[in-house]
């Protein structure tokens, strides 16, 4: 495949879950770290967004992250092109330094 054939794609996991007891803060945490551990950032407290080559990269996370999901909670994914996650707007607030070199990020790939 060309280099300019190559789709960007953004996958987003939304997450909200339970941190009532230890055993609950315990299965957040090891999910947010796995996240992170795979590449993701975070843009809020339960929203994070890694960027992916392709459809097939797309699949291959959303199975990654299946298969470390936490037994309670809710969790989303969304899969976005380059040129609809570069449209989006912080409304309130200061980009993060990863949101900031984030896009320079994919012209590396």
């Amino acid at each position: 495949m060309k280099p300019e054939e190559v789709r960007i794609l953004w996958l987003f996991v939304f997450f909200d879950l339970p941190v009532g007891t230890k055993k609950e803060r315990r299965a957040a945490a090891r999910f947010r770290n796995f996240l992170k551990d795979d590449g993701y950032m975070m843009l809020q407290w339960s929203v994070y967004a890694r960027v992916c080559r392709g459809d097939e990269a797309v699949d291959k996370h959303i199975q990654r992250v299946t298969k470390n999901l936490p037994s309670k909670g809710s969790v989303r994914a969304l899969q976005v092109t380059d040129k609809q996650y570069a449209r989006m707007r912080l409304l309130l607030g200061e980009a993060t330094k990863n949101e900031k070199v984030a896009p320079q990020q994919l012209v590396l790939l």
